[in-house]
């Protein structure tokens, strides 16, 4: 699989407690077992995967959890496109940490 790209900004502290760093994984063609594969490799360490020109695959603990992540990433995808030409204040690289450590994220 080739390097992931990061589709969202780190803006706030709410989108890193309930999806982590998000990435976007590269286009499959519908029904290609690689795309389950691609899902797979990334072996639990994200909340939330963008499939290019499909969609959000979000995961949880439960149902309840699904819905707040995916919730989560709809308004800091909304939030970032709104900002995009803009010049937003990021979390800092020690504010992201702080947050990652608090709240157990996993954040490579």
């Amino acid at each position: 699989m080739s390097r992931a790209i990061r589709p969202l900004p780190p803006l706030t502290a709410y989108s890193i407690m309930r999806l982590g760093k998000v990435q976007l994984l590269p286009f499959f063609v519908p029904g290609d077992p690689a795309m389950g594969d691609a899902v797979r490799g990334l072996a639990g360490r994200r909340s939330a995967v963008v499939l290019a020109n499909h969609g959000p695959v979000v995961a949880a603990r439960d149902l309840e959890a699904a819905v707040f992540a995916i919730e989560e990433l709809e308004e800091t995808a909304r939030l970032a496109l709104l900002l995009r030409g803009a010049d937003p204040r990021m979390l800092s690289p020690e504010q992201i940490r702080a947050v990652v450590t608090k709240f157990d994220v996993e954040w490579d």
